[in-house]
C-alpha cells in the first residue's frame, strides 16, 4: 500500500539516507535537519493505488472468476476459476481527506 510519494531514495525527508555524518546525530536532530532541507515536503499521503482491476466487461473487482462445469465418472461439477488475464488497474485513487505518512517521526499521542 503505497502513499503518493517518490520511491527514490533520498527525496521523502524522514526516510533514512544512510549518509556517514547522519549517524552521529540523534534521531531528533536528524529529522528535524532533514525537514529544514526540504521545506516544500508534507508528512501527509493524498493519493493511494487502488488495489481493485477492471475486465474486459468494464466490472470493477478486487478478483475475477468464472465458472467452469467438469465432468468426471458421469457427474458434473461446477468449479471457479480465477481470471488473471486481460485485466486493468485501476490506479491512482484520491483519498477524500489526506493520511499521515507511516515514516512520520513524530509521536502523534502517547497512551
Amino acid at each position: 500500500m503505497g502513499g503518493s510519494g517518490s520511491k527514490s531514495k533520498g527525496v521523502w525527508p524522514f526516510s533514512g539516507s544512510g549518509n556517514v555524518d547522519d549517524s552521529t546525530k540523534d534521531g531528533n536532530e536528524q529529522s528535524l535537519a532533514r525537514v529544514r532541507s526540504f521545506p516544500g515536503a508534507t508528512p501527509f499521503v493524498f493519493t493511494r493505488r487502488s488495489s481493485m482491476f477492471f475486465d474486459e466487461d468494464g466490472d470493477l473487482a478486487h478478483e475475477f472468476y468464472e465458472e467452469t462445469i467438469l465432468t468426471k465418472n458421469g457427474r458434473k461439477r461446477a468449479t471457479l476459476k480465477r481470471i488473471q488475464k486481460n485485466l486493468r488497474p485501476q490506479g491512482i485513487l484520491k483519498l477524500d481527506h489526506p493520511c499521515i505518512h507511516v515514516d512520520f517521526p513524530v509521536v502523534l499521542c502517547e497512551a
